[in-house]
């Protein structure tokens, strides 16, 4: 069964969720290290491979007026890098407020700020994977 990938693109990091078999939930597997954009390509690809995924939702950050600003054009450019690169269908997710409300989920469970930071962009990556899958239903 193909599965559904989540990412939520950054500067600095890449959160990556993927949805079960059946498209019902989304977990957070891993936060990608960036460093170039062909290593970034390279290693959304390899996990593209190993969880056999179809389509990749990245979070588009909007702003509250629901205009694109710097960091969406940046997301939307490499969003356009992935569909030239990995034969998959890209979806675009509006992701306002999805690492806001990461960071309140964290935080009600008591994670402490060091260990947040480690884990923020693969918990939005989740929520933005899941909108999808709700909207998708």
């Amino acid at each position: 069964m193909e599965r559904i990938m989540g990412l939520d693109v950054g500067d600095k990091t890449i959160g990556v969720a993927v949805s079960d078999p059946l498209g019902i939930t989304a977990q957070g597997i891993t936060t990608i290290n960036r460093k170039n954009l062909e290593e970034d390509i390279y290693k959304i690809k390899e996990l593209v491979e190993k969880y056999n995924v179809e389509t990749i939702v990245v979070g588009l950050p909007k702003n509250m007026n629901n205009t694109i600003g710097l960091q969406g054009e940046k997301v939307l450019k490499f969003a356009d890098l992935i569909r030239e690169k990995i034969d998959c269908n890209i979806v675009l997710q509006d992701e306002r407020l999805t690492t806001v409300s990461a960071e309140k989920s964290l935080i009600q469970a008591d994670i402490s700020r060091k260990k947040r930071k480690k884990v923020i962009d693969k918990v939005a990556a989740t929520y933005i994977l899941q909108l999808y899958l709700e909207k998708n239903r």
